[in-house]
């Protein structure tokens, strides 16, 4: 198969793999925005103050009101837009859920539109549907389950759906507190493989560069990714980033559209005529970049095109990338990543000829068998061209989920405590000393396993804060098998999701939270570039929801009254002084306090 700089031939320019028009829809702002207003017209004082004084619950990027730390000037994407509404959205109606078979025909899109859970709800084996409890008979249902049973089986589970890191570091705290290290997030389903092998090969399990070091670069290159979609606020940086020269590379099997042409809201002469945002594309098959990058790295060897005194300065191992590189064959390559050598040669050239580049990789890279490996491969490529530690260069894992960033630096994970510590006898002493209460010192079970565990009936209950298992794993009647074979079940959410519908054997509880803007004292996200970001509380009451920190804190109260008052963490700033102790690089968050406090 051809390379393309968009079809034609393999060289061509991005002139066009994917005619104009054909997949590709430009964007009505003017009418998508009325649209979102007439959404919004119930509350839309609500959702002006969410969108001038609030940090994006959107994507990972980060913008705080209408600006970010990228460019200047107005910052606002629809992804931004679309989610307004669950923010200013009416309480659902309870009666709704006395009958869930009348729900069931529903959509996830059709189930949020029925409101915000506002009153804790328990259904019990055998009944058509929930009926509303008070928050004590949940908290002392709950801690009964947990009493009863051993903290190896239980475990809690946390989404990125915009909760913010004071949640996710009392989440863990709570997890410790019960005796238990089964705790995990969101970011395991989709960033593992980055986790690791960036932790393995340069010592920092997240992105080494910002933004900013788009401009000015030579090359961006994106691996299974398409920002268009997932992180679309990047859309502005990349326009005004190939307004400074640099070009656009995609390695991906699909051509997606939006990359082709895209309209920038925000930029007049890109929301007139849009923008072409990528310049070559590199269809490679299926599970084919780790044969594409040998490739790649075998010429660019081969040919002397690397960086020697980067190499020589800075790495380890390269003999042993050299000369497995030399024994690998050009026509097993190309049958595994599906281009041709000519392809692979094209892109050698091209990173021949940059002096500067960032990688940027996601979850099509990732959320795969072999994710790891991908991942080691694209940082080799990096590290032979000294692509990292200077300015305009840098290794990008790019995150889609608001504030999924922060979840293991906060702890919230089964194999790491806060700061990222793993998790060993040493660092659990340590962190006990700090707590003042025991820390288990085994490894948790991480989020597949927590599945796992359930189909096995080797959990009691099951804590689910956020997130939606039928709709983010594969096999979902597995997962639904899965979930029915757990005697308790906790759903913590703002909304209706479908698997809170699956029948447990004992009990499913429902607990309404708080979103991220209505949390008390305010909270906080840490975006792609790891920059830590403050939202002020912007006060609004749904029923007798609660702070997501909070509803975690009343319950360990419960289950141990006597030793309550060991978890702390009583207000969110109190939440935030002890992350900028426990976590020694989120020092200063603890002074923020205004919309757009912020460091990196």
């Amino acid at each position: 198969m051809a390379t393309h700089k968009i079809q034609k031939d393999w060289k061509g320019r991005l002139r066009s793999a994917v005619p104009f028009g054909l997949g590709q829809v430009k964007p009505h702002h003017f009418r998508d925005m009325a649209k979102v207003a007439w959404k919004n017209r119930d509350n839309l004082g609500y959702a002006w103050k969410v969108l001038s004084q609030g940090v994006c619950d959107g994507c990972a990027l980060g913008v705080a009101g209408f600006h970010d730390w990228t460019i200047k000037g107005v910052h606002l994407c629809m992804t931004r837009l679309n989610l307004l509404r669950l923010n200013t959205m009416p309480e659902l109606d309870a009666s709704l859920l006395e009958d869930v078979s009348k729900l069931k025909s529903l959509d996830n899109a059709q189930l949020r539109e029925l409101g915000r859970l506002s009153y804790p709800m328990l259904r019990e084996t055998g009944a058509k549907g929930f009926r509303r409890i008070s928050w004590d008979e949940a908290y002392q249902l709950v801690a009964r389950r947990i009493r009863a049973t051993d903290p190896r089986r239980w475990a809690l589970f946390l989404t990125s759906r915009g909760i913010t890191n004071e949640v996710y570091y009392v989440a863990q705290k709570v997890a410790r507190f019960l005796g238990t290290n089964n705790i995990d997030n969101a970011a395991r389903l989709c960033h593992a493989p980055s986790t690791a092998a960036m932790k393995h090969a340069v010592g920092v399990a997240a992105t080494t560069c910002s933004y900013k070091d788009w401009y000015g670069t030579d090359l961006i290159i994106f691996f299974g990714a398409n920002p268009a979609n997932d992180q679309p606020v990047t859309t502005k940086y990349l326009h005004e980033a190939k307004k400074r020269g640099a070009k656009v590379l995609l390695v991906n099997p699909y051509f997606e559209p939006g990359m082709a042409r895209y309209w920038v809201p925000s930029t007049l002469s890109s929301a007139l005529f849009g923008t072409g945002l990528a310049d070559y594309w590199f269809p490679v098959s299926q599970g084919g970049d780790i044969a594409f990058l040998w490739g790649v790295l075998k010429i660019l060897i081969a040919n002397g095109w690397v960086d020697e005194r980067f190499i020589r300065n800075h790495t380890v191992a390269f003999d042993e990338l050299k000369s497995q590189s030399a024994n690998l064959e050009f026509a097993q390559l190309e049958a595994q990543c599906g281009l041709d050598r000519a392809g692979m040669q094209e892109f050698a050239g091209l990173i021949r000829d940059a002096a500067t580049a960032v990688l940027v990789w996601s979850m099509g890279i990732t959320q795969h068998a072999f994710g790891g490996d991908a991942v080691q491969m694209i940082l080799n490529l990096g590290l032979v061209k000294g692509f990292v530690g200077r300015d305009k260069c840098g290794l990008m894992p790019i995150r889609g989920h608001s504030s999924v960033q922060g979840g293991a630096e906060m702890g919230a994970y089964a194999t790491v405590f806060p700061a990222g510590k793993p998790i060993n006898r040493q660092n659990a002493q340590n962190l006990s000393d700090q707590y003042g209460f025991s820390v288990p010192d085994w490894i948790g079970l991480t989020a597949p396993e927590m599945v796992e565990a359930c189909a096995r009936g080797q959990l009691d209950l099951f804590y689910c804060l956020g997130g939606n298992f039928l709709r983010t794993l594969p096999e979902p009647e597995y997962v639904r098998s899965a979930l029915a074979n757990v005697p308790t079940r906790v759903h913590q959410d703002i909304i209706l999701t479908d698997q809170m519908f699956i029948e447990a054997k004992g009990e499913v509880l429902l607990l309404p939270a708080k979103t991220r803007y209505e949390q008390d004292d305010g909270g906080t996200e840490t975006s792609t570039e790891r920059r830590v970001m403050f939202s002020p509380e912007i006060p609004r009451q749904i029923g007798e929801s609660k702070a997501e920190w909070k509803i975690l804190r009343d319950l360990a109260a419960a289950i141990h009254p006597d030793r309550a008052h060991l978890v702390g963490c009583e207000t969110g700033r109190k939440v935030r002084e002890e992350i900028a102790r426990v976590v020694p690089f989120y020092d200063g968050i603890q002074r923020f306090k205004s919309t757009g406090d912020a460091f990196q």
